[in-house]
């Protein structure tokens, strides 16, 4: 985080903390079909009440909101997070330590439903939800991301490093090659992977620590396009004090996303085409 952003982060979340808990579970917001879920780390876990308050305070709500914990942690979650658990926010239980449990339970648990995902050291403006749904009325069979990167290769077909793929942000934009970017959020319709998403034990061994490229690859191959959402709002407020450990950090700068996504496209034997190079219009916030 930027020193800059610093005092309108601590305001943000200053703000979100003073909603009494009464006013946030007794709001009579409309739902929408959706299930938002997340899961979050040891680190962060006396901090994810302050993402989940902020989802609780969408213009439109949705079904349901699960946030995944290790079941190490199952006697350690704190006052301020178990106070906010109601009909419409739950906890469960995983035995997995890898990111990928965001997704993969809830796929399991609500089979059929669109479900919507979100990081868990991030405060989401309050039209977050109601944007990304809109976006997927008009694009059903889409996945939809307010933030992504697209996959790159070299003249001669290699993988380029991560940080030479495209950061791409420009509204509306749809390619195969478009991996959808977590933290800002992404809308995964009913039916857009192939049924080995949930396969633990080839996830865990093809890509351990990174769950966008595994869900990237196993939509590529059930043939689901991805899109930037013509609406992607503001870049999500990151919460003070959770970025001591940052997974990014071990698959971007020692390049294991390129390591992990080449192992996905030797393993199922496919790739995605080359992108086109896009001009980024779009105002960067």
């Amino acid at each position: 985080m930027k020193l800059k952003e610093i005092p309108g982060a601590l305001l943000n979340q200053l703000l979100l903390e003073a909603i009494p808990v009464g006013q946030l579970l007794e709001t009579e917001c409309e739902r929408r079909p959706v299930v938002v879920s997340l899961t979050t780390i040891p680190t962060r876990l006396s901090y994810v009440h302050i993402t989940i308050r902020s989802l609780l305070r969408q213009t439109v709500l949705p079904e349901k909101i699960i946030l995944w914990l290790n079941a190490e942690l199952r006697h350690s979650v704190p006052k301020k997070l178990k106070r906010l658990q109601s009909e419409l926010f739950e906890i469960r239980y995983s035995n997995l330590t890898c990111p990928h449990r965001k997704l993969i339970h809830s796929l399991d648990a609500f089979p059929g439903s669109v479900i919507v995902t979100c990081d868990d050291d991030a405060m989401y403006e309050r039209t977050w939800l109601e944007n990304l749904f809109q976006e997927h009325l008009l694009y059903p069979e889409q996945i939809i991301t307010n933030r992504g990167h697209l996959i790159t290769y070299d003249k001669e077909g290699n993988t380029l490093p991560y940080l030479e793929w495209q950061k791409i942000r420009r509204n509306g934009h749809s390619s195969p090659a478009l991996m959808p970017a977590g933290y800002g959020g992404v809308l995964y319709p009913a039916g857009c992977f192939m049924d080995e998403v949930t396969n633990q034990e080839l996830f865990l061994k093809l890509a351990p620590t990174a769950d966008d490229l595994w869900f990237k690859a196993m939509s590529y191959l059930k043939g689901t396009l991805c899109r930037c959402s013509m609406n992607p709002g503001k870049k999500p407020v990151t919460i003070l004090g959770t970025q001591s450990f940052r997974l990014g950090h071990t698959n971007i700068h020692l390049d294991q996303n390129r390591e992990q996504w080449n192992a996905l496209l030797k393993h199922f034997n496919f790739t995605t085409p080359q992108p086109e190079l896009v001009q980024d219009n779009t105002t960067r916030v």
